[in-house]
């Protein structure tokens, strides 16, 4: 079989012809000129014993055997590309983590100084979007992700659940012209809505908190709405509004007393909807055998105890 592959210059060559249907414009995008990209593709040819283009008059059409082989070339090309850039030495000491914006925002984010002090070396670059990518092909190393245990990938370790209650700024619980002692109370308030399109996390919704509190009919005083959840708890840190803030999420605004959670008394605590959604680490098969992805997981499952040791 080794004998009968062709050099990888006539097969790059012939991709690059092939997806501009141009010699010319081939020869600008490898750097060479055209004479030598219609060089290779002949050599190419003679090496296949048949004809990949067409030759019209200003006009440059793949035959049937020229589009199997370009469909196979341009996938083997982008797969080699992928793999040197994977194993460079540039990028050996770089962990690029996909999760959501949310969870970046608020809790990825803001912890990522003690990362860099325990291992200054390594680099980390972060992918927020709500996408599920392929990690491989995305050239991701570690996706952190937000979904109930059956959509979980397997063996995926579990990171942390997830709880939402009411939360906002000390300043507005302190406003007696508009109490905040029991959730019929939020009809004083301005209730701080995400809307998530398409919605996916009906427990961020406050009918759905309502009603679990006997409220279905409460009408608050006024609804601002976010398609960001992190708009959304800025919002409520700068006093706009009440929102369904989530644990641990939002464990460092409450622990240094941006937020509060008026309701977190055990009254309210056995009514509150739950949610079986979790964090989970998906780790790329050959990303886990580099040590400074190891160090960046075990940084994660670190980081995630220490947050449910403490009282918030």
């Amino acid at each position: 079989m080794q004998k009968r592959l062709p050099p990888l210059d006539l097969i790059r060559g012939f991709e690059a012809a092939a997806r501009h249907l141009s010699f010319t414009k081939a020869a600008e995008e490898l750097r060479l000129t055209q004479s030598a990209i219609s060089r290779q593709v002949q050599a190419l040819e003679q090496h296949l014993g048949q004809p990949l283009f067409q030759r019209r008059h200003r006009a440059l059409l793949l035959t049937e055997a020229g589009q199997l082989l370009q469909q196979t070339a341009a996938t083997m090309l982008r797969d080699l590309a992928e793999t040197l850039e994977r194993i460079s030495p540039e990028r050996s000491h770089m962990v690029t983590v996909t999760t959501t914006v949310s969870f970046a925002s608020l809790w990825l984010v803001p912890r990522l100084p003690s990362f860099r002090k325990a291992w200054p070396g390594v680099d980390v670059r972060i992918s927020a979007n709500t996408s599920v990518v392929d990690l491989t092909r995305g050239r991701i190393d570690v996706a952190i992700r937000h979904c109930p245990p059956e959509r979980a990938p397997a063996k995926a370790p579990r990171l942390f659940g997830e709880d939402v209650l009411p939360m906002c700024s000390p300043e507005l619980l302190k406003d007696p012209a508009r109490p905040l002692h029991e959730p019929a109370d939020l009809r004083h308030h301005v209730l701080l809505h995400f809307d998530d399109t398409p919605p996916r996390l009906a427990i961020l919704d406050w009918e759905t908190w309502l009603e679990a509190m006997g409220l279905p009919a409460l009408v608050p005083a006024g609804v601002l709405r976010f398609n960001h959840y992190d708009q959304v708890i800025h919002a409520a840190v700068e006093g706009h509004g009440v929102a369904l803030g989530r644990l641990p999420l939002m464990e460092r605004q409450l622990r240094r007393g941006q937020l509060v959670a008026p309701f977190e008394t055990a009254h309210f605590l056995g009514r509150r909807p739950r949610t079986s959604r979790a964090y989970y680490v998906v780790i790329e098969p050959t990303a886990a055998l580099r040590p400074e992805v190891q160090h960046f997981a075990a940084w994660l499952h670190s980081e995630a105890g220490a947050g449910a040791a403490g009282p918030v």
